[in-house]
């Protein structure tokens, strides 16, 4: 039996996380193992408890330990202003720059024929109840400029385009560009500079 099996299986499940490769996973639990007081142990921790209380915001599908988010609870947030993004990380990237002080809903992915992910399978039915049930007078679609993120604009367009005020981000985002790797002046300009849809 070898004496690194359980090494061998961190290195293997860390390989896997985004933005990680083999060679990248095996420095990375190196250095933890070797500082393992300092930083092994804790992330263990954290680990366990976020494993055991992170969940889904009910209302609009960011992650956090309560039922209702932080942003959703927030008084001083704009209620009549929704943002709709693909997924927890573009939301989290609108909230590093700063711009945005509406409310969000997070569809969870986009439409897509090839991988079977049609209306249903996303948060869409929820977006469209939340419009009656908060008053939302206006709906910014930042989805991905992708075909998929598109497709998925257009279908939402389609279902609440006579209830709302529909904009999307303008300018500063390229075609095929993801909001979670823009900086913070990038989704800044886009959000200020969002036209109708």
């Amino acid at each position: 039996m070898s004496s690194t099996k359980d090494i061998d299986a961190l290195i293997d499940m860390m390989a896997k996380l985004p933005g990680l490769g083999p060679r990248s996973a095996r420095r990375a639990v190196l250095h933890l193992i070797r500082k393992r007081e300092h930083k092994l142990r804790p992330l263990a921790d954290l680990m366990q408890i976020v494993a055991a209380t992170a969940r889904e915001c009910d209302r609009c599908g960011n992650v956090g330990t309560t039922d209702i988010c932080d942003i959703c609870r927030d008084d001083r947030r704009a209620t009549g202003l929704l943002c709709v993004v693909e997924d927890v990380a573009d939301l989290w990237a609108m909230e590093r720059a700063g711009a945005f002080k509406g409310r969000y809903h997070v569809l969870g992915g986009t439409l897509s024929a090839l991988d079977q992910v049609g209306p249903d399978e996303l948060r869409i039915p929820g977006l469209v109840a939340r419009l009656a049930e908060e008053n939302i007078t206006e709906v910014i679609l930042a989805l991905n400029a992708t075909v998929d993120g598109q497709t998925t604009a257009h279908y939402i367009a389609d279902q609440i385009e006579d209830r709302v005020t529909l904009t999307s981000l303008a300018k500063g985002v390229p075609i095929g560009g993801e909001l979670d790797y823009l900086d913070d002046g990038t989704i800044t300009a886009a959000l200020s500079a969002r036209k109708a849809f």
